[in-house]
């Protein structure tokens, strides 16, 4: 798969594409069953496979203050994509003069004549151009007037819910990391660089890793969480706390603590993933140290437990 950013790139595509059309954020269930359906059709028609998304969420250029929290950094969402079989991931600059842009220009400068698409495959809900004045109607009318097939994906749901971002994004906001797990088709990461902390855990008994984080993703409810770490290509069980450490004097920085199951090597300044599975309890300050160190033993009985069970079925 080859990654284009339209901020550094003037790529043109001389062969005709056809192009999945949306923000992507979190790769979800919906969107992989409209990726699914673009590499099928561009392959049945001849065409190179374009997702077209973007480096930031355009609700964070649009709306300002309001902030939306990302299920996926740009990094992790190449990662999935290349898994996929695509030719092509397209990175458009969102800024301020992208946003004004009116669908018809939108379609006709860009698409059509930039990307050479032939194929539109997007969601049933897919706005576009300035203000989303532009919808799937005129996108198939545009279809017709400048030569291009428009295919649409219903919603999926399941269990009556619909998958879509802001759904999981409540879901994990709410520590539901089997919602989550369900919606996604995979367990939710956070990856990050170790660091060093205050080693509060290694005088518990309980040497964790400390990971910083893009602060522009969404954060899970505060608590502790049964969770796997991939280190390299290597993956090891664990239990992580997602919190600001309450018994030793919150300071209100969240933070995001891995105790590694049966692990003693030095990974600082490394990358590593954390994938959260299932949340055990909420962060709770106890009166003493020793009250911590009995529910952290227990924490990660749970978890071994867990893990025994999953092995054996």
């Amino acid at each position: 798969m080859k990654t284009i950013y339209a901020s550094n790139s003037d790529y043109k595509f001389k062969k005709p594409t056809g192009v999945g059309l949306g923000n992507f954020d979190g790769l979800h269930l919906g969107h992989m069953a409209l990726i699914n359906t673009l590499i099928n059709e561009s392959a049945l028609n001849s065409l190179e496979s374009v997702v077209y998304t973007f480096m930031k969420h355009p609700e964070n250029i649009i709306r300002k203050k309001l902030i939306t929290p990302l299920i996926t950094t740009v990094e992790k969402k190449i990662e999935l994509l290349n898994q996929r079989g695509l030719d092509y991931t397209y990175f458009e600059k969102f800024d301020e003069k992208y946003s004004r842009i009116k669908p018809e220009n939108f379609v006709k400068e860009i698409l059509v004549k930039k990307l050479n698409m032939k194929l539109a495959i997007a969601g049933y809900d897919y706005r576009f151009g300035y203000k989303g004045e532009g919808d799937i109607n005129l996108l198939k009318n545009l279809g017709k007037k400048l030569g291009f097939k428009v295919i649409v994906i219903p919603p999926v749901k399941l269990e009556d819910e619909i998958v879509s971002s802001t759904n999981i994004r409540k879901h994990i906001k709410k520590g539901d990391m089997h919602r989550v797990f369900l919606l996604l088709g995979r367990h939710y990461s956070i990856k990050g660089q170790v660091e060093r902390g205050k080693e509060i855990g290694r005088t518990l008994g309980f040497p964790t890793a400390n990971i910083s984080t893009k602060n522009y993703l969404v954060f899970p409810r505060k608590g502790v969480y049964i969770s796997k770490v991939k280190i390299e290509d290597n993956i090891f069980f664990s239990i992580t706390n997602v919190g600001d450490n309450p018994t030793f004097g919150s300071n209100n920085n969240i933070s995001i603590e891995t105790f590694i199951m049966d692990f003693n090597k030095d990974i600082y300044g490394k990358d590593i993933e954390v994938f959260l599975i299932e949340k055990i309890r909420n962060e709770k300050k106890f009166s003493t140290v020793e009250e911590l160190i009995i529910e952290m033993k227990k924490d990660l009985l749970k978890a071994r437990n867990y893990f025994r069970s999953e092995c054996c079925t």
